[in-house]
């Protein structure tokens, strides 16, 4: 990651590179919110055809938690596509690499570890979500 007058600019191999780990953790996403979509669907049909009674059945409780979990799961995939696409949209911007709270530049580390970070490690420390 290059930094040139103050702003985290990215040479053209470095913007490139980075499109294409997003656009790959992208589809990766998308191919999991489909498995995980699919999973949610089989776990409410398999109770649609029988009397599930979450209080009495030894059985409706770890239904009920394969749900919700699931649901949970995908929650947070549906998230973290967003954060890819909004990560993408600040590439385009020439934002990316960029603390959104300080405005200095994220180390490459951190964005490598999370290339959807917003926020430098300090930042992230002092106002955690």
């Amino acid at each position: 990651m290059s930094d040139s007058s103050g702003d985290a600019a990215f040479s053209p191999a470095e913007r490139e590179a980075i499109r294409e780990r997003l656009a790959a953790e992208r589809a990766e996403t998308g191919t999991r919110i489909d498995a995980l979509n699919r999973e949610f669907d089989a776990i409410v049909a398999s109770n649609a055809l029988v009397a599930v009674d979450d209080e009495h059945d030894p059985e409706g409780s770890s239904t009920a938690f394969e749900r919700a979990h699931t649901a949970a799961l995908l929650a947070q995939a549906r998230d973290h596509l967003t954060a890819l696409e909004e990560a993408l949209e600040r590439l385009d911007h020439g934002g990316y690499g960029r603390c959104e709270a300080c405005g200095e530049p994220i180390p490459a580390e951190r964005l490598e570890a999370r290339p959807t970070a917003t926020t430098c490690v300090r930042c992230a420390t002092a106002h955690p979500r």
